[in-house]
């Protein structure tokens, strides 16, 4: 295989933000793609297989574009154009980056990161009723909010509401101090996080007060029908088939609807149905229902989460895939449990009579 040599211009007042601090970028590319990259007056040579050569063209040259929109570049950007190389859709990535969905209180725009996002912000769009399916830190719930908060915004819909389940995750809520609203609170907290974020303190009081924006339990949504409304479901895989069934049956005419999950981050009781699973088999065939499914590389949220949900993933399927030889393993008495056992009993109490 052929080494070449390249040059590419990196404009002065970018080179700091692609190159990372202490070239920290610059290094990550090299080890990623086996290539030496040598900086000098502004520039950047390149040195290596041409067809690595290639693809950290392409990195540089995306994460530049990225700069000059106004982007701070982050180790995300560089992961992500890093696994973009090796594709046939290495400039996806800036096609994304045109996709702003609004902007936060302080100015900085909300878009989709991947093409994960990317095609779960489109199914929204076009569909009444969304399930946003992955792992922590895809951003499931902060972009349905940004979404709602647009809508909103643009007279879309005439109020927010979201929900989740209160499910105790090893605590009882009867333990918590304060009234039932305190106790109530810390479960709805993410919500609260991110319409500050995105909507600001102020605003968002003012609107609550209004009852423009509300953000409750699921349990109280029962009996009421939502009209003309924007309703996020979050944490949707502690809810109960029941719960499901309740939550999507109270949808009025002009809302809009989104479920978002996590199916290994379970707080049922142990042997309980996830309301999200059953709603997933059930619900699948409907048209104006869509399902969007967010994995590791979805993961936007420091580096080393992306690694920890890809090593549960990967430990989740070696378990999956070691159970029948288990069962095969476990000796014939073992496999055929008690019952034998019991009938061998019967039939010699009857044989002493």
């Amino acid at each position: 295989m052929s080494v070449i040599e390249t040059i590419i211009d990196i404009p002065a007042e970018h080179e700091k933000n692609v190159c990372g601090q202490f070239d920290a970028y610059v290094k990550k590319i090299e080890r990623t793609l086996h290539v030496t990259i040598v900086a000098r007056d502004g520039a950047l040579k390149l040195i290596g297989p041409e067809a690595m050569i290639k693809r950290a063209k392409s990195v540089f040259n995306n994460l530049v574009e990225l700069s000059k929109r106004g982007n701070a570049i982050t180790e995300q950007n560089v992961d992500y154009a890093l696994s973009l190389a090796f594709t046939e859709s290495d400039d996806v990535i800036l096609e994304i980056d045109k996709d702003i969905i609004c902007r936060t209180v302080t100015g900085k725009p909300v878009k989709p990161k991947t093409m994960g996002q990317k095609q779960y912000v489109d199914t929204i769009r076009k569909k009444m009723i969304v399930f946003g399916i992955g792992p922590a830190g895809t951003g499931k719930t902060y972009l349905a909010m940004a979404m709602a908060i647009s809508a909103f915004k643009n007279g879309e819909v005439n109020r927010i509401i979201l929900t989740r389940p209160a499910i105790e995750a090893g605590e009882k809520l009867g333990f918590l101090p304060g009234d039932l609203q305190s106790k109530i609170d810390p479960y709805l907290r993410p919500l609260y996080d991110a319409l500050y974020q995105i909507m600001g303190a102020e605003s968002f009081l003012h609107n609550s007060e209004k009852g423009l924006i509300e953000v409750a339990p699921l349990a109280y949504m029962r009996g009421r029908t939502l009209d003309n409304a924007y309703i996020i479901l979050d944490e949707a895989q502690n809810t109960t088939p029941a719960q499901m069934k309740m939550f999507l049956t109270r949808i009025g005419f002009g809302s809009k609807v989104i479920v978002t999950g996590d199916k290994t981050q379970k707080d049922l009781p142990a042997g309980a149905v996830s309301g999200l699973d059953m709603a997933m088999k059930v619900l699948g065939k409907i048209d104006d229902i869509g399902f969007c499914s967010l994995t590791s590389s979805d993961v936007v949220r420091h580096p080393l989460v992306q690694k920890i949900v890809q090593a549960y993933d990967d430990y989740e399927r070696r378990t999956e895939a070691a159970k029948p030889l288990l069962q095969d393993r476990l000796p014939k008495k073992v496999k055929d449990g008690k019952n034998k056992t019991h009938t061998r009993g019967k039939e010699e109490r009857k044989n002493d009579h």
